[in-house]
């Protein structure tokens, strides 16, 4: 009773064929394989990549410059 004979089985593909016909269940098991294989690419490109050095830091002087002073500033002459 709990399992099925060979022509259960042949009667559910026939039925599954003319649902989905048999193009669309290659189509279907072409999208679930590239799928996986795309997932495992995705998995091997994480464990792969090192982490890449940067380039050193650059950093910017703020020290304050040496100007030479207007002496004509706030002066009256014209």
């Amino acid at each position: 009773m709990g399992s099925f004979s060979i022509w259960h089985w042949i009667v559910v593909i026939g039925i599954v064929l003319l649902l989905f016909g048999r193009g669309k269940i290659s189509d279907l098991m072409g999208d679930v394989a590239q799928g996986i294989k795309a997932f495992k690419k995705g998995m091997a490109d994480d464990e792969v990549k090192p982490a890449e050095k940067s380039d050193p830091v650059k950093t910017i002087d703020n020290a304050p410059q040496a100007t030479s002073q207007r002496s004509d500033v706030g002066s009256k002459a014209v």
